[in-house]
C-alpha cells in the first residue's frame, strides 16, 4: 500500500507492506501531474514499513526513471534495509537527481535535506 502527499515541489510517499505495480502507477500519475505543472520535483520515500516489492513494480520503476531522468532534483529515502540502500544507490545510474539514503531514525534530517535549497 502507498500513501502520498504533495506540497509545492515535494512529493512524499510511504510504503506499507508490499510495493506493487498498482502502487507505483499511483505514484507515477502524481509525479507526472506535478512535473507537467510545476517542473522538476523532490521526492521523500519512507520505506521503513515496506516488506518487499513485486518484480513488475521494479521493472516499471527502472523504465520510469530512465524516461524521466532529469525530472527529479533531490530524492531522500528513509530505510533501515541494506537491500533498499543498495537499490537506491543503483537508481542513481538512471536519474540525474541527488539521491541520499537516511537511517530509519533520521526522518527529520531527511525532510530538512530534501527541501533545502541547492547547496
Amino acid at each position: 500500500m502507498i500513501t502520498t502527499q504533495h506540497k509545492n515541489q515535494l512529493i512524499e510517499c510511504a510504503i506499507f507492506g508490499e510495493f506493487t505495480l498498482a502502487d507505483f502507477k499511483e505514484f507515477e500519475e502524481l509525479v507526472l501531474y506535478k512535473i507537467r505543472f510545476s517542473g522538476a520535483v523532490d521526492l521523500l520515500f519512507d520505506l521503513r514499513e515496506m516488506a518487499g516489492f513485486t518484480v513488475d513494480m521494479a521493472w516499471e520503476e527502472i523504465q520510469f526513471s530512465k524516461a524521466h531522468a532529469n525530472d527529479f532534483r533531490r530524492i531522500a529515502v528513509i530505510t533501515s534495509s541494506q537491500w533498499t540502500t543498495w537499490s537506491a544507490w543503483l537508481s542513481q545510474l538512471f536519474v540525474s537527481a541527488d539521491v541520499r539514503v537516511f537511517e530509519a531514525d533520521a526522518e527529520a534530517d531527511s525532510r530538512s535535506w530534501v527541501v533545502a535549497s541547492d547547496e
